[in-house]
């Protein structure tokens, strides 16, 4: 084939989403995109926008980006389980909505995701597994609002938490037992403010007794240097300028 026509198809092909990345295997048909076991570090670009199922799992990929998924408007499945993956940004999945059915994000290095707001479009099942979760307010809000897989949700353990008695639990079993996490965050952020504006208080008071008692010393030093001073008597020629002085006084009067 010349060369001119085997550069037109290679654009056509990406042109209309036929090109497939490096390290992965894109079933055109099915429009099945495997990149499984690629030694990829972060998702790939030039993904065929008509993909419907992505898998990334068993990779290297540390986190997930906004706008690395923004083409994939017709993704149904998204597996990105077995990696190192410790943050995902907040509009990571955005674009994807309610088309996305299934999110696998177990066996990762995910401590907390949030906020819940970020989730809130997704409606797919989510598999949240096998990741060192820390158990609070922020984990409580993410499980309610998302569809998580009833079978993995078991394994959704605590590694971390303000109690120590919690680590090790799974977080859903805690809060069947009536645990409120964000309640008792609650509760320890107002007792830390009424803590904040004791210790306030009590050094305003402590200034203004010690500003007190520092007046009343000087105002009792200033008194006592004054009764210290020497009584100046009044010389005679003074004394008999004070009498003429009566005198005339008393001759006017």
């Amino acid at each position: 084939m010349p060369a001119l026509p085997l550069l037109l198809v290679v654009v056509l092909c990406q042109r209309g989403g036929l090109a497939c990345p490096e390290g992965c295997r894109c079933l055109l048909k099915s429009r099945v995109v495997t990149c499984t076991h690629g030694e990829l570090r972060e998702i790939p670009q030039g993904i065929p926008r008509d993909t419907r199922v992505l898998h990334l799992d068993s990779n290297e990929i540390t986190g997930v980006p906004d706008g690395a998924l923004r083409e994939l408007r017709q993704l149904r499945e998204l597996y990105l389980s077995d990696n190192l993956i410790e943050s995902i940004s907040p509009a990571a999945f955005g674009e994807l909505g309610s088309r996305l059915q299934l999110l696998d994000l177990s066996n990762n290095r995910l401590q907390w995701l949030g906020p819940a707001e970020a989730t809130s479009s997704l409606q797919a099942k989510t598999r949240l597994n096998g990741n060192p979760w820390h158990c609070g307010c922020s984990l409580q809000e993410l499980l309610e609002a998302l569809p998580l897989d009833a079978k993995t949700l078991e394994d959704v353990v605590c590694a971390s938490a303000a109690q120590e008695e919690h680590v090790g639990q799974p977080f859903a079993r805690l809060l069947s037992t009536g645990i409120d996490f964000c309640g008792v965050q609650q509760r320890t952020t107002d007792v830390a403010m009424l803590v904040t504006m004791f210790c306030w208080f009590a050094v305003v008071i402590t200034y203004v007794v010690y500003y007190v008692q520092r007046n009343q010393a000087e105002a009792r030093r200033h008194l006592e240097y004054l009764k210290s001073l020497p009584i100046k008597q009044p010389s005679p020629e003074e004394e008999e300028e004070e009498e003429l002085e009566e005198d005339t006084l008393s001759t006017i009067l």
